[in-house]
């Protein structure tokens, strides 16, 4: 059993306000999972039953993504103070083949109307391979 985490990553300078992190997160969450998906070829095999989402069987090797569906989708949210710190991260995962979703906000509700970039969350990985991008931040 792989021990996955998914890590988001926010920037703290921006002091959004609570509902926009939340929107900016669940953005990134749900982009990084989709590529992770769609990168195995497991887009078919997500399943909607009794109000949890699940993957099919599946006669592939396990994954960290199918583990972190069957052992809880935990979600470690953590912050950087800057857009350099933000980018940086998501240059040293990409680098290293990490789906990094990296989400840039229109400007439509705050920020004056500039696209600007808040937040990234990386695949599903374990813990150890997370930790090498992430685990010197603090959590938010």
């Amino acid at each position: 059993m792989y021990e996955s985490k998914q890590m988001i990553v926010m920037r703290r300078d921006l002091k959004m306000r609570k509902g926009k992190i939340a929107a900016q997160a669940g953005h990134a969450c749900v982009e990084a999972v989709l590529g992770a998906l769609a990168r195995e070829g497991r887009l078919s095999d997500v399943v909607w039953q009794d109000g949890q989402i699940t993957l099919k069987e599946s006669e592939k090797p396990a994954t960290p993504l199918s583990d972190w569906f069957s052992y809880g989708v935990a979600k470690i949210c953590v912050y950087v103070d800057s857009l350099e710190e933000l980018l940086a991260i998501d240059r040293k995962a990409r680098e290293a083949g990490v789906i990094s979703a990296l989400i840039c906000d229109a400007g439509m509700t705050e920020f004056h109307g500039e696209p600007t970039y808040t937040c990234l969350a990386l695949e599903p990985l374990p813990r150890e391979r997370a930790n090498a991008f992430t685990g010197d931040l603090p959590l938010y």
